[in-house]
């Protein structure tokens, strides 16, 4: 017997009527703010070499990937991040483009999460990347671009907003073994104060491991620049810091209010970032929906230093939600032919209401009892016979 003849894989889904149509809608909101900012689509394979990503900075657990062999027994995974491809792309194929060059992307990425973690394996992505460009000017400009995607979809939003060398600067400082600066990352990132000061309270007391014991708690307003400043003594940390409230300052011109969060707490994935980091929030979603940054060494391992950055919009819990707030699609008009030498006139006069804009759709039932109580069951208003 075939147990699984019916089931998906753990983490996995099928998209039905409202969910397709709610994930287009998000899409195609998201693509034209994408588009006018002159951002052009790529698509990169579903497969790609493990090697592309058995790197310290691609910052993906080798667990983490759904893995195969090809015809000649090389290693592959289903694409787990879009980045890396796109930078693989951008060094080969797009090696003679003029920069900075402007991408855009919809596509799947696939990670191989714990059981009953509740997080999906195949997630939807839509994300930009600028490469090519470094600095104010570049950050700005993804930030941005970001905020305009969100506000596409959502009016209850927010962006928290970090820089990846606080941290990166501070655990230079720091003598311990990876292994332990990996948990400091982690509590830092959930933070979890308890398991944080239990780590830190065995390490010798100093300016650095005061700072970092700060770093969960430092997030809100511009205020959250002067206490920062009064911790952190590292002038590597305090150049960023200075970077970052540069940034706020001229986001600030947004007239968001407090859509616009700073978190010096935000560390995910450091060696993958080297600079601004950023994440975006939905009312109603716990978890991130749009992470981003800048990752500069993402090119250096395919001997082409440039500057790059973006973000990632996870586009299924945003579906998911506008599914929620959406009324059903139920045509207005349900035409039916009255016996079989009336069907073609009965598709051609459903056609010609949609062409006039009609919401209409062609019975194919046979019998006019079966139709009508059809439309009944649907909703629909409106029930034309064609060949009375």
């Amino acid at each position: 017997m075939r147990k699984n003849l019916k089931i998906t894989p753990e983490g996995t889904k099928d998209y039905l009527f409202k969910e397709c149509t709610a994930i287009n809608d998000v899409c195609k909101n998201i693509q034209t703010v994408f588009e006018n900012h002159q951002f052009h689509q790529v698509i990169t394979p579903t497969f790609e070499f493990f090697d592309l990503f058995a790197t310290d900075s691609s910052g993906i657990l080798a667990e983490s990937m759904f893995k195969t062999t090809d015809n000649k027994g090389r290693l592959i995974v289903a694409r787990p991040d879009s980045t890396l491809p796109i930078a693989r792309m951008v060094s080969t194929r797009l090696q003679n483009e003029i920069l900075p060059v402007r991408l855009f992307y919809r596509q799947a990425v696939h990670r191989n999460n714990p059981s009953f973690t509740g997080r999906s394996n195949e997630i939807m992505q839509m994300g930009v990347e600028l490469i090519g460009s470094t600095g104010k000017r570049a950050d700005l400009e993804v930030i941005t671009t970001a905020i305009e995607s969100m506000q596409a979809v959502s009016n209850d939003f927010r962006i928290e907003i970090g820089h990846s060398m606080l941290f990166n600067a501070l655990a230079d400082a720091l003598v311990v073994d990876s292994k332990t600066l990996e948990q400091i990352r982690t509590y830092i990132e959930n933070k979890n104060y308890s398991a944080l000061n239990n780590v830190l309270d065995g390490l010798e007391q100093d300016d650095t491991i005061k700072a970092i014991r700060t770093l969960p708690s430092l997030f809100g307003g511009d205020e959250v620049f002067e206490k920062a400043a009064e911790i952190i003594k590292c002038d590597k940390a305090l150049d960023a810091l200075d970077y970052l409230k540069d940034l706020y300052n001229e986001l600030s011109t947004l007239d968001l209010g407090n859509k616009i969060i700073v978190d010096l707490g935000l560390v995910q994935r450091n060696e993958y970032y080297s600079g601004i980091i950023f994440t975006g929030y939905i009312q109603g979603f716990g978890d991130a929906i749009l992470s981003g940054g800048r990752y500069d060494k993402i090119f250096d391992i395919f001997d082409c230093s440039v500057g790059a950055s973006g973000f990632a919009i996870d586009i299924d819990h945003i579906a998911e939600r506008a599914r929620n707030n959406k009324k059903p699609n139920v045509p207005e008009v349900l035409v039916f032919a009255s016996d079989d030498s009336h069907i073609m006139e009965a598709i051609k006069y459903t056609n010609d209401l949609v062409k006039q804009g009609v919401k209409a759709q062609f019975s194919d039932l046979s019998d006019e009892a079966e139709a009508r109580e059809f439309a009944n069951k649907l909703g629909i208003s409106k029930f034309e016979m064609i060949g009375e």
